[in-house]
């Protein structure tokens, strides 16, 4: 067994230990606080599960989780700390919504052309911070940031000023042409074809990242931008188009939550999918193929802890403690770090004394 393999197996066992972990944390919290502690830990454990209905709302929240995930995992992976998923899937899912309102096309062609405005909308807005990171040296965190307030406020004065319907007697944009609509997969639910779209970005952040040239000089940067310079590898190029390819699939998540669950466009504030898209990278280590696992499971939990206020004593706010706790667990490197350094040790010397068999 080689060094990447125990560190991988090593990563996952971390994983789950740091959920179990949190989960003690809950039911102790649970304890203190329910009246009834056994029953409200048992409806925020299976709850979801009790009906078709919480399943698929699982399922529809980890969709938008997903694709602001592989956006995040691809930026983050070239070490570019960008916060501009939460502008991407915003500012897409409100400017493709023009498409959906006042262009006429072919159902399933005018729906491709919606998600195809997402991502040129997306990859657009996240240009601005990768552009000036490489120009002027500028922090994209910080960039970023101070985007997502101009983005949240230009997408309040084009909803109010720019397409609302006046005589739907609150603040929403015309109806989108039912061509435009993504087609539902299952009846009874929500979920629809978008995810679909989703499978196939995660395929292809996770052929990018790891099978081309690209990904490898997005994760040869992310390691080690110096090595990278030497190496010959265009680091700021790939600072900027790491950062686009980010927005551009979060922008693609926008478009495609926008057409598949709503008829019109009322976010007068954004979601949080962006930020918590952070969260989600992190626990799925940055790797696409992860991120599908790491959404679900924080739709699985969100979803639990909804069904929990609604029939217990429970605020919904418990679910953030849980959140808090996992996602400090799984960033910080030193917890279990010996052990993992152990595990490597004894492997090597293992090996060692295999090949001294051998001879």
């Amino acid at each position: 067994m080689t060094s990447k393999q125990i560190e991988k197996r090593f990563d996952f066992f971390k994983t789950v230990l740091c959920v179990l972990i949190s989960f003690v944390i809950a039911f102790i919290l649970i304890l203190l606080v329910s009246k009834d502690p056994f029953e409200t830990f048992k409806v925020f454990l299976i709850g979801p599960l009790q009906s078709v209905r919480r399943m698929a709302n699982v399922i529809e929240l980890a969709i938008p989780l997903t694709f602001c995930g592989v956006g995040v995992a691809i930026m983050y992976s070239a070490n570019q700390f960008s916060m501009i998923t939460q502008s991407s899937f915003f500012l897409a899912a409100c400017l493709s919504s023009w498409f959906a309102i006042y262009v006429k096309l072919p159902r399933g062609l005018h729906s491709l052309l919606v998600i195809l405005m997402g991502a040129i909308i997306g990859g657009a807005i996240a240009a601005v911070p990768a552009f000036m990171k490489v120009k002027w040296k500028a922090s994209e965190v910080v960039s970023s940031l101070m985007l997502n307030y101009i983005v949240n406020n230009f997408v309040a004065y084009f909803l109010i000023y720019v397409f609302k319907d006046k005589d739907a007697g609150f603040n929403a944009s015309y109806e989108f042409h039912k061509s435009a609509k993504l087609t539902v997969l299952i009846k009874g639910t929500r979920i629809h074809t978008g995810i679909i779209v989703c499978a196939l970005v995660v395929v292809f952040a996770y052929l990018l990242l790891y099978k081309t040239k690209w990904g490898y000089a997005i994760r040869a940067v992310g390691q080690n931008q110096d090595f990278a310079k030497y190496s010959g590898i265009a680091v700021a190029s790939v600072m900027m188009y790491s950062q686009i390819i980010g927005g551009i699939i979060s922008g693609i998540g926008g478009s495609v939550e926008m057409m598949g669950l709503f008829t019109r466009f009322t976010w007068e504030a954004p979601p949080t999918y962006g930020n918590d898209a952070l969260m989600v990278g992190i626990l799925a280590r940055y790797n696409p193929a992860m991120v599908p696992l790491s959404a679900l499971f924080l739709a699985y939990i969100r979803t639990g802890a909804d069904v929990m206020s609604r029939v217990t004593d429970m605020p919904i706010e418990f679910v953030f403690i849980i959140q808090g706790v996992v996602i400090m667990l799984v960033a910080a490197d030193m917890f279990l770090a010996k052990w993992k350094h152990k595990l490597i040790v004894k492997n090597a010397q293992k090996q060692i004394a295999v090949k001294e068999v051998a001879k």
